[in-house]
C-alpha cells in the first residue's frame, strides 16, 4: 500500500517552486479536465511581499465567524503538504488527501504528456489543481486563495478572484519578480481582474501609482489603507494586542487580536476591509468581528513554542519581514539578552538581514535547514555573522537540534530574562516547530504527525 509520506514524496518530486516556469497553460489544462472547480464559488485573493499568509488566515477565520464554510489555500507548508489545503479551517486530512490525489492523478498524466511550454505539471500547480478541487467538492462558500509567488504566472490565478487583496510590496524574489518594487507590484497586480474590488494594503508610492494603474485600466474599485479602512489605535495587551479600526461603519469598539506586533495589526485591518469587500461593502457586525479576530491563530508567527527559557519560532526571511518581526518581539517580550538561531536561503539579502537582527541579537547561531540544497551552508552564514556581528557573538551548529541545544544552554547560562528566537526561513520554522511541538499538542493541526510527518519543500 501507498503511504502518505510516499504519495507526498512523489508530489515534491516534481519541478520544484523556487524554479518558476511562468505559464498558466498547465493549470488552466488541469482545471479544464476538471470541470474548473474554481468557478465553482467565489473567491478572495491575497499577494504580497509579506502578511499575505497572516491576512488569508485572519479572512478565513472571519469568514467562519460569518457562519461560511471556508477553503484556504496557502503556501508554503511547515509540516507536511496536507496544510496547504484548509476546509473550515482545519488541513484536509491525510487520508482525504491522499484519495485526492488518486483521483486527480490520471488527469494530471494527461496534462504531462503535453508538456505544455516544455515542462509537466509543477508541484505547486498540482497542489493548486487539488485544493480547487477538494473546495469544490465540499463545496465551500467561498475559497481564500493566498498567491504562492508574484500573481500574473502564479498558478492559483487561474481563478478569477471577486476580492483582490495586495499586502504591502516590496523587494524579494528579484531574481525571479524583478528587480524593482515597481517591476514587482506590477506581477502582483496581476491578480485585479476586471471588475474586482482591490482591497490594498499601505503601499510605497511606486508601488501605489502600478496598482492604481492597474485598476483603472481594467475597472477594479480600490479599496485603499488610510483612505477608505485603516488602523486607528492599538495597545499590547497579554497574548496579543487590542485594536481600534476604521471599516465600512466607522471605528470600531475595541478588539481582541491574538498575535504580536504593529505588522498584524494592519494585517488585520486589511483582513477586515477584504471581508467587507466581499459582503458587497457591508460592515461586519461587532460580535462576529470579535470572535473572528478573536479566534485567529498563527503558527511560526511569533508563536512561543517553549518556556524556560522562552522560544520563539518566527518564517520571516526578507528584510522587510525581519524588520516587523524584531519590532514585535522587542514590543512582545523584551528580551535581555537575545539569542538567535538563524538559517537562511541562498537567495535571500542575508547581509541586510543580519544587519537587522544585530541590532538587537546578542548572539547568533549560525544553522542550515536540512530539507533543501536551496540552504546556505551554516559555515558560509556564520563567515558573513562575523563581518556583521564580530566573530566572539557567532556560533555555528550546521544540524538544527544542535542549534537549537546551543541556544537553550546559552539562554539558561543568561538567566530568567533571556530568550531565543528562530527565524530566517519558512523551512526553518518548520522544521524546528516539528522537533519541538508534539503532534498531538499542535493547536494548527486536525490529524497529528506521526510517521508519515514530512519536512516542507519550500
Amino acid at each position: 500500500m501507498t503511504t502518505h509520506a510516499e504519495i507526498v514524496a512523489s508530489l515534491q518530486a516534481r519541478w520544484p517552486e523556487h524554479r518558476v516556469a511562468p505559464s498558466l497553460s498547465r493549470i488552466a489544462a488541469l482545471t479544464e479536465l476538471l470541470g474548473d472547480p474554481q468557478r465553482a464559488y467565489p473567491v478572495i485573493q491575497i499577494t504580497g511581499t509579506n502578511g499575505k499568509g497572516s491576512t488569508a488566515i485572519m479572512i478565513e477565520s472571519l469568514l467562519l465567524a460569518l457562519g461560511l464554510r471556508v477553503g484556504r489555500i496557502s503556501s508554503p507548508h511547515l509540516s507536511d503538504v496536507t496544510e496547504r489545503i484548509s476546509i473550515d479551517g482545519e488541513p484536509i486530512a491525510f487520508d482525504a488527501f491522499d484519495s485526492l490525489v488518486a483521483d486527480v492523478a490520471p488527469l494530471v498524466a494527461l496534462v504531462d504528456e503535453q508538456r505544455l511550454d516544455g515542462v509537466p505539471m509543477t508541484f505547486f500547480e498540482v497542489m493548486v489543481g487539488l485544493a480547487y478541487e477538494a473546495f469544490a467538492q465540499a463545496p465551500v462558500d467561498v475559497a481564500v486563495v493566498e498567491v504562492g509567488l508574484g500573481g500574473t504566472w502564479d498558478a492559483t490565478n487561474v481563478a478569477d478572484a471577486q476580492v483582490a487583496v495586495v499586502a504591502p510590496v516590496d523587494l524579494d524574489h528579484t531574481h525571479l519578480l524583478g528587480d524593482t518594487v515597481a517591476e514587482i507590484a506590477a506581477e502582483k497586480a496581476g491578480i485585479i481582474k476586471e471588475g474586482a474590488v482591490a482591497v490594498m494594503a499601505e503601499q510605497r508610492p511606486d508601488a501605489a501609482h502600478v496598482l492604481a494603474d492597474r485598476c483603472r485600466d481594467v475597472g477594479a474599485r480600490m479599496v485603499r489603507e488610510g483612505v477608505e479602512f485603516g488602523l486607528i489605535g492599538r495597545v499590547p495587551a497579554v497574548g496579543g494586542q487590542v485594536l481600534r479600526l476604521e471599516t465600512a461603519s466607522g471605528p470600531t469598539d475595541e478588539v481582541l487580536l491574538p498575535a504580536f506586533g504593529e505588522h498584524m495589526a494592519h494585517n488585520a485591518a486589511l483582513a477586515v476591509a477584504a471581508v467587507e469587500a466581499f459582503l458587497g461593502g457591508t460592515a461586519i457586525p461587532p460580535d462576529v468581528l470579535a470572535e473572528g479576530l478573536g479566534a485567529v491563530r498563527l503558527p511560526a508567527r511569533l508563536e512561543v513554542v517553549r518556556s524556560g527559557p522562552t522560544l520563539v519560532l518566527d518564517t520571516a526571511h526578507n528584510v522587510h519581514g525581519v524588520r516587523a518581526t524584531m519590532a514585535g518581539l522587542d514590543e512582545a517580550f523584551d528580551f535581555q539578552p537575545l539569542v538567535a538561531v538563524v538559517g537562511m536561503m541562498r537567495d535571500k539579502d542575508v547581509e541586510g538581514v543580519l544587519s537587522i537582527l544585530e541590532e538587537t541579537v546578542t548572539t547568533i547561531v549560525c544553522t542550515q535547514v536540512a530539507s533543501t540544497d536551496r540552504g546556505l551552508p551554516a559555515a558560509e552564514l556564520g563567515d558573513l555573522a562575523a563581518d556583521v556581528f564580530g566573530e566572539e557573538r557567532v556560533q555555528v551548529r550546521a544540524a538544527l537540534p544542535d542549534a537549537l541545544e546551543l541556544a537553550v544552554t546559552l539562554a539558561d547560562d543568561a538567566g530568567p530574562g533571556a530568550g531565543i528566537l528562530v527565524v530566517g526561513s519558512v523551512i526553518l520554522a518548520g522544521e524546528a516547530r516539528t522537533l519541538l511541538v508534539r503532534p498531538d499538542a499542535d493547536p494548527f493541526s486536525s490529524h497529528g504527525g506521526g510517521d508519515d510527518d514530512v519536512a516542507g519543500e519550500q
